[in-house]
C-alpha cells in the first residue's frame, strides 16, 4: 500500500515537474522536491522499490532543471 502511495506521489511530481520544465515556473520545482523527498520515504517504508526509484529520479530531474535556470526561472 505505501508502494502505491510512493508511485501516486511520484506521479503527482511529474506532472509539476512538467509545469516547472516551462520557463518562468522553474521555482515550482522548489516545491517539488519536498514532495518528492516524501514519496521517497514512504518507498523506503514498503518492500518495492519502483516507487522509491520514480521519486529519486524526479529529485534529480526537478534539481537539473533548477540548476540549468540559475534555481529561480
Amino acid at each position: 500500500m505505501l508502494n502505491l502511495l510512493s508511485i501516486f506521489v511520484g506521479v503527482l511530481v511529474f506532472f509539476g515537474a512538467i509545469i516547472g520544465f516551462i520557463p518562468f515556473f522553474g521555482w515550482f520545482n522548489w516545491l517539488l522536491i519536498p514532495l518528492a523527498l516524501f514519496g521517497v520515504v514512504l518507498g523506503m517504508l514498503s518492500s518495492h522499490r519502483s516507487g522509491r526509484n520514480l521519486n529519486i529520479v524526479l529529485i534529480v530531474f526537478c534539481a537539473l532543471r533548477l540548476m540549468i535556470g540559475g534555481g529561480l526561472f
